[in-house]
C-alpha cells in the first residue's frame, strides 16, 4: 500500500480575483496562498518520512507550493504536467460573472465535454491513470511507499475519484479541497491504472 498526501496549492492571486485559473502556467501564490504552503509544509512533514517524492503541477502556483514541502522533506520537486488543473480554455482568466451558460450537448455526459473549448473531466482523468500508471514503477518497478502530490482542486478531484475505483463521472465536486489543504489517501498501486 502507498500513502499518496494530495495538497491543494496554496491560494493564488486569481483565486483571490474569483478567477478561473485552469492552465494558466504564471499564476503565483498570494501572500496568504505562501503562508499556507508553510503551513501545509509542516502538516505533511508530520505524516510522510524525510525524502518522500513530492510530484508537483508544473505550474506556477502548484510549484510554489510544492517548493516549502520538499524543503522540510529534503526531496527534489518532481513537476509533471499530467497533474496540471483542467484546461478551461476560453473560460481561463473571467469571473463568474463573467461566464456565458453553454447548452449541455444532447446525449453527451456533462462530464465528457471540453467546456469553453478545453478540456474534459475524460482527459484530467486519463491524465490521472497515466500519471498513476507511471508512479506503480517509479521505485525500482514498484509503487513507493509514501508520495506527495500537489495540485488542483478540481483535477485533485478526478485523481481522488480515479484513486477509489470512480470514474470521471463520479467525482464528488461537493469535497472540500480549500487552499493548502492536506488529505490522504492509501493506494494499491493498480487501482486506477488501468
Amino acid at each position: 500500500m502507498t500513502l499518496i498526501v494530495l495538497v491543494r496549492h496554496g491560494q493564488s492571486t486569481w483565486n483571490l480575483e474569483h478567477r478561473l485559473q485552469g492552465q494558466r502556467m504564471d499564476v503565483p501564490l498570494s501572500g496568504l496562498g505562501q503562508q499556507q504552503a508553510h503551513q501545509a509544509a509542516g502538516r505533511v512533514a508530520g505524516l510522510v518520512a524525510p525524502g518522500t517524492p513530492v510530484f508537483s503541477s508544473d505550474q506556477e502556483r502548484a510549484l510554489q507550493t510544492a517548493a516549502p514541502i520538499a524543503a522540510a522533506l529534503g526531496s527534489a520537486i518532481r513537476p509533471d504536467p499530467r497533474l496540471r488543473e483542467q484546461d478551461l480554455g476560453a473560460m481561463e482568466g473571467l469571473t463568474p460573472d463573467q461566464l456565458t451558460p453553454e447548452p449541455a450537448p444532447e446525449g453527451i455526459d456533462i462530464a465528457d465535454v471540453g467546456w469553453g473549448g478545453g478540456e474534459s473531466l475524460a482527459e484530467v482523468a486519463a491524465r490521472s491513470r497515466s500519471f498513476l500508471a507511471d508512479l506503480a514503477l517509479c521505485d525500482h518497478g514498484h509503487p513507493p511507499a509514501q508520495v506527495v502530490v500537489v495540485g488542483h482542486g478540481d483535477a485533485l478531484r478526478v485523481l481522488i475519484a480515479v484513486l477509489d475505483g470512480r470514474t470521471h463521472r463520479e467525482c464528488d465536486f461537493t469535497l472540500e479541497l480549500g487552499n493548502g489543504e492536506v488529505i490522504t489517501r492509501t493506494w494499491t498501486g493498480t487501482a486506477g491504472v488501468a
